[in-house]
C-alpha cells in the first residue's frame, strides 16, 4: 500500500536469509524506499508507482539471467521494466492507483564480492546498484558511450544526494 505522503510503494521478497543478517526486512524496506524515492524525485517522476524487489543469491539471479537474458552467469542486479517510455511519459499523474514500474533482483554474493574487491562498503555498493537498476527501469541504458556517460552522470548525481561517493572514481 502507498504511504499517504509518498507516490511510491516498494514490495520486497527476501529469498536468501543472508540479507537479514545485515538488516531486518523492515529496515531493508525503509532503505529501499528512500533510495527509490530519491531516484524518482531527482528524475521528476510524479506518478504513483510500485516497484518490486527480490533480494536473492547467485543461484537464483543466474537462473533469471539465463531465462530472461540468455546469459548463464550470476550478476549483481537485474532490472525488469514494466512500462515503455511512451507509457511512462503518458501516465496519468492523477490516477488513484500506482503504476507497476518494474522489478529489480539483487544478488547477495555478487554484491558482497564486488564490494570487497572494489574496497567499497556493502551498503554503498548496494545503493549504487539499486540506483543503476532503477535507471534501467526508467529507460536509461549504457549500450553506447553517450548513453553510458549520461547514465553515470545521473547515478553520480542521485548517489550524491544520498551522501554516497562517486562509485566510478
Amino acid at each position: 500500500m502507498l504511504d499517504e505522503d509518498s507516490n511510491l510503494d516498494v514490495l520486497i521478497d527476501v529469498d536468501d536469509e543472508r540479507w537479514l543478517e545485515w538488516h531486518s526486512a523492515d529496515q531493508w524496506h525503509i532503505l529501499l524506499h528512500k533510495i527509490i524515492q530519491q531516484v524518482l524525485n531527482d528524475l521528476n517522476v510524479l506518478i504513483k508507482v510500485e516497484v518490486s524487489i527480490l533480494l536473492t543469491n547467485d543461484a537464483e539471479i543466474q537462473r533469471l539471467n539465463q531465462e530472461f537474458r540468455n546469459k548463464d552467469k550470476p550478476t549483481n542486479v537485474l532490472s525488469f521494466p514494466n512500462l515503455t517510455e511512451d507509457e511512462l511519459l503518458n501516465a496519468n499523474r492523477n490516477s488513484p492507483h500506482p503504476y507497476l514500474l518494474g522489478d529489480l533482483a539483487l544478488s547477495f554474493e555478487t554484491i558482497l564480492s564486488e564490494s570487497l574487491a572494489e574496497k567499497k562498503t556493502f551498503l554503498d555498493h548496494f545503493n549504487h546498484l539499486v540506483v543503476h537498476g532503477m535507471l534501467h527501469i526508467l529507460g536509461y541504458d549504457h549500450e553506447t558511450d553517450d548513453e553510458a556517460e549520461s547514465m553515470q552522470e545521473k547515478e553520480i548525481m542521485i548517489l550524491n544526494t544520498l551522501n554516497i561517493n562517486n562509485p566510478y572514481q
